[in-house]
């Protein structure tokens, strides 16, 4: 019965652990967020806005995005947060999704745009032959857990 009742507390010890470090890698490890001021000043060449809300259909209390999104035909830029996790990636999409089922089936539409490597603010660069105005939704989407983070509607 002791044996039992260690090795269940060193499986609990581990699984603890493997998901307290999912949560906080991210964190330690993101550079540092562009200031407010940088992200409106990409933000004024800006040609469409949006809104990351939380209250999303899928969007959770550990995935969830809320802010400003300026789109421009080189930037993409926000003033908010993101919920910290592991793997964000940036999408473009003809039509809005706030569900995982949504993105999964109107995936093939939409362009992957760039990395998202921080929680507070960020701005990366619209790739050469990525046309914004194809678009309507800026998307945040966790690759490694394939989970909805948030969306915001430009036009």
């Amino acid at each position: 019965m002791k044996l039992f009742a260690l090795l269940v507390s060193h499986i609990i010890a581990l699984v603890l652990g493997f998901g307290l470090g999912v949560y906080a890698l991210p964190i330690i490890i993101a550079p540092e967020a562009p200031s407010v001021a940088e992200v409106q000043a990409q933000a004024e060449t800006a040609k469409y806005t949006g809104q990351f809300r939380r209250d999303l259909k899928d969007s959770d209390t550990l995935h969830w995005g809320e802010g400003t999104v300026s789109v421009g035909e080189k930037n993409i830029g926000l003033v908010g947060e993101l919920a910290p996790g592991p793997d964000y990636k940036l999408y473009l999409s003809p039509e809005f999704v706030e569900t995982e089922a949504d993105f999964k089936r109107l995936r093939s539409g939409m362009v992957r745009v760039s990395d998202i490597k921080t929680f507070k603010n960020f701005m990366v660069d619209v790739p050469a032959g990525v046309d914004v105005e194809s678009y309507n939704t800026v998307i945040i989407w966790c690759e490694t857990f394939s989970q909805f983070i948030t969306a915001a509607k430009y036009k």
